[in-house]
């Protein structure tokens, strides 16, 4: 892949969703879609999106029991996404399950632990050891189950990298600005992530809410 940014469309209209993608295409080599954006336009959405010619990638992290997130999975195959996540919290069994279902060229990437997440919050639902621990124990158990790789933080991928030498790794919570950090509290520039073995650089408000989209796409992307 030339270009391993893919830009978070999570916008709440369709027409500047688009028009969006448009602008920054020729300095992005995807479009991520997420719930927001999937409950509010569905498959009309992702097939208007589709027609920019980009890789899509469905991140609509699914968990639940293993049959029904094997038959999410392929509700969602007649729209042929490059990549879709599930929670690898949902146990070994549910992601051999989505994997199966998954088309044959759609990578199956598995959620650790959300970027918006830190050890605090991880120890108040129970988790012991710190978002790091519970990143690579959880990438462990993607492996054993089959899926292609990954989405962790960039402050996890570099050692999950060392354990997974051919994983497939997306990196959210990623900030050009190391000082707008927003609701994400575990970020890592793309460079950063990047050299550590990230795959896919997902890349939303950095873009989206820049004053200028394009010069903000371009100078993220000569960076790489």
């Amino acid at each position: 892949m030339s270009n391993p940014v893919y830009l978070a469309l999570d916008l709440p209209r369709l027409d500047a969703a688009i028009a969006l993608a448009t602008k920054v295409r020729g300095h992005i080599g995807g479009v991520k879609l997420g719930l927001e954006f999937f409950c509010a336009h569905g498959h009309h959405g992702v097939h208007e999106v589709a027609k920019l010619g980009l890789p899509i990638f469905l991140d609509l992290k699914l968990h639940d029991i293993p049959n029904t997130v094997a038959a999410a999975m392929q509700a969602i195959h007649v729209l042929e996404p490059a990549i879709v996540t599930v929670h690898a919290a949902g146990g070994r069994a549910m992601m051999e399950d989505a994997k199966a279902a998954a088309g044959e060229r759609c990578k199956v990437v598995a959620v650790t632990v959300l970027t918006s997440l830190d050890d605090d919050d991880l120890t108040s639902v129970g988790v012991p050891g710190g978002a790091h621990e519970q990143a690579l124990r959880l990438a462990d158990l993607a492996q054993e189950a089959g899926l292609d790789g990954i989405v962790c933080s960039g402050h996890e991928v570099g050692a999950i990298h060392k354990r997974w030498k051919h994983g497939y790794f997306v990196v959210p919570g990623l900030r050009p600005d190391m000082g707008n950090s927003a609701d994400q509290k575990r970020i890592v520039t793309p460079r950063a992530a990047r050299n550590d073995g990230a795959s896919v650089l997902v890349i939303g408000r950095p873009i989206s809410r820049a004053e200028d989209p394009v010069a903000a796409a371009r100078a993220i992307e000569a960076t790489l």
